[in-house]
């Protein structure tokens, strides 16, 4: 046994010995990735030093270590796709990498993952590109500290920041994206943690996936986005501690949920939004400790939303705090705080003693003639409110916040 343990010992001492640092420079022996990456064996490191250098379609078939020192820049001169992994055990790190090719027929990214694993994208810099980073049917890698800056002005001829598409067990931390199409893109890949991004001031949506189960995100920050952040047709999503604001305009949301099912939404921020959360088709979702302050619609329930539950939520000086387009109720909305519950707490233990009926009937008026908006704030719309709070005919009668909090939630 102890004869054989020495054996691989002196294996592995040896296949250790064969990886060698390459060095890339513009005087160098090897001046560019390209030639880096054909004389290079297995788990080798390939140190890029600072300069420019003009390349595109560079395959990396090989388990490798890329790094740039001082940030070397990585031109792709507009002819295409610039940086396509298909290796397992692939780390690129510090490189600035612009001018990806523009096409109609193909997705040409600064760099794209195909059919990998183990991977490590990180402290990279992207700049004047049609997508970012491209992550494809790959899984168990980090795409970590990267800033991503497009120049993206319309939807058509725009891609992505990062997108994830058939992949799974991806972690998306401490990026920065920025003036493209969709900042952070997901399409059937599941098991991904998005954490600590800021996605801003791009064209669509701050953050896009539908068909992805089971990912997590936190301490994101989705804002002045053109549509806001669109989650669809998806399961068991949790979204803590984010922020969604100043997603302003006809279209635009905090966030839209569409098809969600049995999701924890959780701890969040909706602020200076057209509307906080769009909600349809969505079930058995937990909305937990959320804030949601000053956006035209806290929230508007569409068709289909069953056994939700709203609880402990502040609404802050929302226009409208809730709308509905339905006159039944299977959601449930305890012990939360509106900031504009009139009631009274005479034992004073921070529960008002009148439930709370956040549904307006001039929210139901705008939803069906939104140029009725323009009557908002004047006497006649408090009249019909409190008709509607009397005798309710066109808002459900049995939502209610039974407990309503008379004091802001602090956590």
């Amino acid at each position: 046994m102890k004869i054989i343990f020495i054996f691989f010992s002196v294996i592995l001492m040896t296949n250790s010995s064969y990886a060698l640092q390459l060095e890339v420079c513009n005087s160098c022996p090897i001046s560019t990735l390209k030639d880096a990456i054909k004389n290079a064996k297995d788990f080798d490191t390939i140190l890029v030093k600072k300069g420019t250098y003009k390349e595109h379609d560079i395959l990396v078939n090989k388990p490798l270590t890329i790094i740039g020192e001082d940030y070397p820049v990585i031109d792709g001169e507009l002819k295409g796709e610039i940086i396509t992994i298909i290796s397992d055990n692939v780390t690129v790190d510090g490189l600035f990498i612009i001018n990806v090719g523009t096409s109609y027929t193909e997705d040409y990214a600064a760099i794209r993952v195909r059919r990998s694993k183990n991977f490590v994208i990180q402290n990279l810099v992207l700049e004047k590109l049609f997508f970012g980073i491209y992550i494809e049917k790959s899984r168990d890698g980090k795409v970590f500290h990267n800033k991503i800056i497009g120049d993206a002005v319309e939807e058509y001829n725009s891609g992505n920041g990062i997108q994830l598409w058939y992949s799974k067990n991806v972690q998306i931390e401490h990026n920065f994206v920025q003036h493209v199409r969709d900042g952070i893109y997901l399409e059937f890949s599941d098991d991904c943690l998005i954490k600590n991004n800021v996605s801003a001031l791009n064209v669509r949506y701050g953050l896009h996936f539908m068909f992805s189960n089971d990912d997590i995100y936190q301490d994101n920050t989705f804002e002045n986005n053109g549509a806001g952040v669109a989650v669809m047709f998806s399961k068991r999503i949790k979204m803590y501690n984010n922020v969604f604001k100043e997603n302003w305009g006809t279209a635009s949301y905090g966030m839209l949920l569409k098809e969600i099912n049995d999701a924890e939404i959780v701890g969040n921020t909706f602020e200076d939004n057209t509307i906080g959360i769009n909600i349809e088709g969505s079930n058995r979702i937990n909305y937990k400790n959320n804030n949601f302050k000053n956006n035209g619609w806290a929230i508007k329930v569409k068709g289909a939303c069953y056994t939700n539950t709203f609880t402990e939520n502040n609404f802050l000086y929302n226009s409208f705090d809730i709308a509905y387009n339905s006159n039944v109720n299977d959601n449930v909305f305890d012990r939360n705080y509106w900031s504009n519950y009139t009631g009274y707490d005479l034992d004073r233990d921070g529960v008002g003693d009148v439930p709370y009926r956040p549904v307006k009937l001039f929210s139901y008026i705008v939803n069906r003639t939104p140029e009725t908006i323009i009557l908002l704030r004047s006497m006649f719309i408090d009249i019909i409110d409190f008709s509607e709070k009397v005798s309710p005919i066109f808002t459900p009668d049995n939502l209610l916040d039974y407990n309503p909090l008379t004091k802001k939630i602090v956590w």
